[in-house]
C-alpha cells in the first residue's frame, strides 16, 4: 500500500476590490512609480477598507469560496489553521471567528504567527493532522491585512505591502502525490530588523506609543534583504539535494512574494530559469502570509497532476523553510461559454 500523504486538493483566494496602485501612492508619500517598480517589482496592492473589516473579513471569503469550488460540505472541515500577524484583534483567533462567518460549523481552528513564513508552517502543520490519520480534511489559510499596521509617511515600507488571503484544502492522498519533505528555520536575533515596537505584553499600547508610531512595522531592508536571499536560497538546495530534485526535474518554484529582487537573486542562486518561478508580486505586493497562496491560486490553471513544486518563504523574526510537494490534480476544465 502507498503511503498516506496529505494533498492539496483545492486552493482559493481572495483580495480586496480597492487598488492602491504606485501613482496614488506617490500623492501620499515622496515616490515615484519608477521608483517602486524598479525596487519592488510592485505596480499595485490591494487594500481592505470599510468599518470593522479585518482579516477574519478575507479569510471567511476565501473559505466561502473555497467550499464552493471544492463542492465540500462546511460541516466535513474538521480543522481550519490561519497563518496570520494581523488577526482581527489579540483574541479570539481568527480562524475560529472567520469559521463562524463562513459557516464552518464542526471545526476547530487556531492561528499561526510567523509572518511572511506562517502560510509555510501552517501548511506543514496542517500535513501533520492528515498524515497522522487523525482529519480527512483541513483548510489551511495565509492572510493579512497588512495595510493595518503600515505607516504610510514610510516609503521604505508603505510601498511594499497590500492585503491579500489564500486557502487550500488538504486532504489524504496514497497515489503517490502530496507532501514529499520540508525543512524549517528560525533565528531569534533577527528581530530587531523586522518588527513591531509595541502593542504586544512587553510594551502594550499607551498615548505614547501611538504619538511615537510604533504600532506599525519597522524594518531595516539591507539585512533583510541579505537573510531572505541566504535563507531561501539555502534551504530550497538543502531540499533538492535530499530528494534527488534538480531544476530540471522540478517544475516550479514558488518564493515569497517579498521583492521582485529578493526572487530574481534567489533564483538565480539556486539556477531556476525564472520562466520557472511563480510571480505576481506586480499585482498585490507583499501580503505576508497570503503570498504563497495567492500565487498557488494564480497559477493554479497550469499546474499538472505530477508536477514537483518547492515552496519557500523568509519572515520576520527571522522565519524561513521550503516545502516540497508533488501536484496532486489537474486543472478543472473551463465552463463553455453561455449562450
Amino acid at each position: 500500500m502507498s503511503q498516506l500523504r496529505a494533498a492539496i486538493t483545492g486552493v482559493q483566494g481572495y483580495v480586496p476590490d480597492y487598488v492602491l496602485t504606485n501613482d496614488e501612492l506617490a500623492t501620499i508619500v515622496d515616490t515615484s512609480d519608477e521608483w517602486i517598480t524598479s525596487r519592488t517589482g510592485i505596480r499595485e496592492r490591494r487594500i481592505l477598507k470599510g468599518d470593522n473589516m479585518g482579516t477574519s473579513f478575507m479569510v471567511a471569503a476565501a473559505l466561502r469560496g473555497l467550499m464552493k469550488k471544492t463542492n465540500t460540505d462546511p460541516d466535513d472541515v474538521e480543522l481550519v489553521i490561519c497563518a496570520t500577524v494581523t488577526g482581527d484583534s489579540i483574541f479570539p483567533d481568527t480562524a475560529n471567528v472567520a469559521c463562524y462567518k463562513a459557516g464552518i460549523n464542526n471545526a476547530f481552528g487556531f492561528d499561526v504567527s510567523a509572518a511572511c513564513s506562517g502560510f509555510l508552517y501552517a501548511l506543514t502543520v496542517g500535513a501533520k493532522f492528515i498524515e497522522a490519520g487523525q482529519h480527512k480534511k483541513v483548510v489551511v489559510v495565509g492572510a493579512d491585512k497588512m495595510s493595518s499596521i503600515i505607516d504610510y509617511t514610510d516609503r521604505t515600507t508603505c510601498v511594499i505591502f497590500g492585503d491579500g488571503c489564500g486557502a487550500v484544502m488538504l486532504e489524504p492522498t496514497t497515489d503517490g502525490t502530496g507532501f514529499m519533505d520540508y525543512r524549517h528555520y528560525g533565528d531569534g536575533s533577527g528581530e530587531e530588523y523586522l518588527y513591531l515596537v509595541a502593542g504586544g505584553s512587553r510594551k502594550p499600547a499607551t498615548v505614547d506609543t501611538v504619538m511615537a508610531r510604533e504600532h506599525f512595522v519597522r524594518q531595516n531592508g539591507r539585512p533583510v534583504f541579505k537573510a531572505a536571499v541566504k535563507g531561501m536560497s539555502d534551504v530550497v538546495k538543502e531540499v533538492m539535494e535530499r530528494n534527488g530534485l534538480t531544476t530540471d526535474t522540478v517544475n516550479w518554484l514558488v518564493p515569497h512574494q517579498a521583492n521582485i529582487r529578493i526572487i530574481q537573486t534567489v533564483s538565480k542562486m539556486v539556477d531556476f530559469p525564472l520562466d520557472k518561478v511563480m510571480v505576481n508580486i506586480e499585482r498585490y505586493g507583499n501580503t505576508t502570509a497570503g503570498t504563497l497562496p495567492l500565487c498557488l491560486w494564480d497559477y493554479e490553471p497550469q499546474l499538472r497532476k505530477g508536477d514537483n513544486l518547492i515552496l519557500t518563504a523568509f519572515g520576520g523574526g527571522f522565519t524561513w523553510g521550503a516545502l516540497y510537494l508533488k501536484w496532486s490534480y489537474d486543472p478543472a476544465p473551463a465552463s463553455p461559454p453561455e449562450v
